[in-house]
């Protein structure tokens, strides 16, 4: 498979990032780009970094006009797309949703952030209800498609559940940073948990993981602090957690890279991991903790 990724910094200009993530999308496809996975929230600055009721104002429906654009930019281009929207489901009800369109245009399924981080510069438990879809696969026309979103990806039993139910491939739309008051040696640390985390999931479940963060520098509108910078290193990796692709920290990427879908069948017999899985052993991971 063919894995277009676009890693863009944004501005405040909504119309202007989302004019910039069509012409990239377009010139994807035209490089062969089968599927393409774009960041978390790509339609904003990251608003998170406040809570401020006027950042209401940036959620969408879903069906509207945002997702008919990305729509017809998935069948002008005849492409599966996987995006990422604030979703305003009801009335002081929002979720923070991942949408896939398939070829045709379609809506193959969404998919709504489960795990809710709420941490300094990262506030969105303010705005986002925790998902209630569940960790279900999407299926395409590519394929069945595991998507989850950010703070989802330091989770293994998100993983483990999309796996569980036939996911062929591990989506992850991202926003994460550097928090300006850490030392480098710990932006560093952080930086390669992050990625660490996630090659782990595709060595532990046999499957591609594909990983689309920001970049570059977003301010705090509240100024207590020095805003994020986000740090890129966008990245694919293969079914045994190698790299085949790791974007730059500091620069926008639009790449297309090659993905065989037929490696994790082969995995999966060397490392039979689900095989092997004691499942009459497991009843405790569904407590918050054993005491």
């Amino acid at each position: 498979m063919k894995i277009g990724i676009i890693q863009q910094h944004n501005t405040e200009n909504v119309a202007d990032n989302r004019r910039r993530l069509m012409e990239k999308i377009r010139a994807l496809a035209n490089q062969g780009a089968q599927l393409v996975v774009l960041q978390e929230l790509h339609d904003s600055l990251y608003f998170c970094q406040v809570e401020s009721v006027d950042n209401f104002d940036y959620a969408v429906s879903i069906p509207g006009d945002v997702t008919e654009a990305y729509s017809a930019v998935a069948r002008e281009c005849g492409i599966v797309l996987v995006t990422s929207l604030f979703e305003r489901r009801a009335t002081g009800l929002y979720h923070n949703t991942a949408v896939v369109f398939d070829t045709d245009g379609s809506v193959a399924g969404r998919y709504r952030k489960m795990h809710i981080p709420d941490d300094p510069a990262y506030y969105e438990k303010f705005y986002f209800t925790p998902g209630d879809l569940g960790f279900e696969p999407i299926d395409t026309s590519l394929g069945r498609l595991g998507v989850l979103v950010c703070w989802d990806q330091w989770y293994p039993e998100a993983a483990r559940l999309m796996a569980l139910r036939g996911a062929e491939l591990l989506i992850y739309p991202t926003a994460i940073g550097f928090e300006s008051s850490d030392v480098e040696a710990e932006q560093l640390r952080q930086r390669e948990a992050w990625m660490t985390v996630q090659r782990g999931h595709a060595v532990a479940n046999g499957l591609p993981v594909v990983t689309v963060n920001r970049v570059g520098h977003e301010p705090d509108p509240s100024g207590q602090t020095r805003g994020i910078q986000f740090w890129g290193s966008s990245f694919v990796a293969g079914p045994q957690g190698e790299l085949l692709f790791t974007a730059p920290t500091d620069r926008e990427v639009e790449q297309v890279i090659d993905v065989n879908m037929e490696r994790s069948e082969q995995v999966r017999r060397w490392w039979p991991f689900l095989r092997d899985r004691r499942i009459d052993h497991y009843t405790g991971l569904n407590e918050r903790y054993l005491d």
